[in-house]
């Protein structure tokens, strides 16, 4: 069977990461998303490098490797929306498509007649998704931002971190661009619910996916505990706010994490380490004891895991069902059996030549399973292909369009 979404057409008018995630994953679904890019430049992540994608000698294109982690199984076209005649190609466009995304500013897009109540009048079946740092409303409405920036500003920042009053203390941001990778999974979640209403309706709608929203929902377990106490959580490093023990441990040769969530893996983490006494005492018999007294009880959990190196500790927490691991870099997770097993890494053959190695989706359908089709494409490599196919445009009218620049 063709993928779940193989009968949905995406025009995707996004760039840099939330957008174009958000398209990536529709597109992983079997959707035909259509990437317009600005000529010549192309989505600005094109040039974030190095590195840069290999050609077949193994010499360094124009493409950034970062590119190539959110624009797979799409087709790129190249056209100028601040000249009328292109404008008019994206109409046309929109006007036979089932989804647009775009994250222009706000406004943008509607002065130059591309707006959503514009595209609504030609295509009523249209989803338009809008992705902006602050949403379509408000008085921060207007303002640009990135991730780091929204890590910051939503709170994230707050709760990540060593505590000051330690080494290396303060806010940390996290090392991926979640902000932007959440806000592309929720718009995509939310493209899909407005695809299942108009099932019903017949009508498509708009939504208004901000940054700063989401990253102040993907808090709400810690945000929880603020409402319910009226004390904003703080910096707690590696340990976990309710839950102990629940971090890394020193070992004789490096560091493993350690996650007991309930009082049945802390009593067999204590025969592991053959700390009757930690199990005995009656301070860390409850959960709720245990978080009150981490720093005493996590200092001896640590003093018994240093007589041992990493690999003799690994094996005992999983024979006793013990959450654990180790703290991997990205060499080891491609390394990782189960990474391995899962075919978490995906080549795919690259139109400059060479072959572009892909992080695989992380989803899995039985009947509809994701399909790597299309590397990440050149910039307009498929430009004459859509406007002939999809727009029934001649030879002769896409020739006259690249030699006025419009496309």
């Amino acid at each position: 069977m063709a993928g779940a979404l193989s009968h949905i057409r995406v025009l995707d008018l996004t760039r840099v990461l939330a957008g174009p995630w958000a398209t990536q994953t529709l597109a992983d679904l079997g959707a035909d998303v259509i990437k317009v890019e600005r000529p010549v430049a192309g989505d600005d992540t094109r040039h974030w490098g190095p590195p840069w994608v290999a050609d077949g000698e193994g010499r360094p294109t124009s493409d950034s490797a970062y590119f190539t982690s959110t624009n797979r199984n799409k087709r790129s076209i190249t056209v100028d929306l601040s000249r009328p005649e292109g404008q008019a190609l994206v109409r046309e466009l929109a006007a036979g498509a089932d989804v647009l995304v775009e994250n222009f500013k706000v406004g943008d897009l509607a002065r130059h007649g591309l707006g959503y109540e514009d595209l609504r009048a030609l295509n009523p079946r249209l989803v338009y998704c809008s992705v902006t740092g602050y949403g379509q409303t408000g008085p921060y409405a207007n303002r640009p931002g990135y991730d780091y920036v929204f890590q910051g500003e939503g709170g994230l920042m707050g709760i990540t971190g060593e505590r000051e009053d330690l080494p290396g203390g303060g806010p940390m941001k996290v090392g991926i661009a979640v902000t932007d990778v959440l806000t592309g999974l929720y718009a995509a979640i939310g493209i899909l619910a407005a695809l299942e209403a108009r099932n019903v309706t017949g009508l498509g709608q708009h939504i208004d996916m901000g940054l700063l929203d989401t990253i102040v929902a993907f808090g709400s377990n810690q945000i929880a505990n603020y409402f319910a106490t009226g004390v904003p959580p703080g910096l707690v490093g590696n340990a976990h706010p309710n839950l102990a023990p629940y971090q890394p441990f020193r070992t004789a040769d490096g560091r493993i994490i350690v996650a007991c969530a309930n009082d049945g893996q802390y009593k067999r983490l204590c025969q592991v380490l053959d700390r009757a006494d930690l199990a005995d005492d009656p301070r860390y018999q409850t959960m709720g004891g245990r978080s009150q007294n981490r720093a005493a009880l996590c200092a001896q959990i640590e003093r018994t895991m240093r007589e041992h190196p990493t690999s003799y500790w690994a094996g005992r927490l999983i024979e006793a069902g013990i959450p654990s691991g180790p703290i991997n870099n990205y060499k080891q997770v491609f390394e990782h059996p189960q990474v391995i097993h899962r075919g978490m890494k995906v080549d795919l053959p690259h139109a400059g030549g060479g072959v572009t190695s892909v992080v695989a989706s992380p989803l899995r359908l039985s009947d509809t399973p994701v399909e790597y089709r299309l590397a990440p494409p050149t910039l307009g490599q498929h430009t004459a292909e859509i406007l002939q196919q999809v727009l029934g445009k001649s030879s002769e009218e896409i020739e006259r369009l690249a030699r006025k620049r419009v496309i």
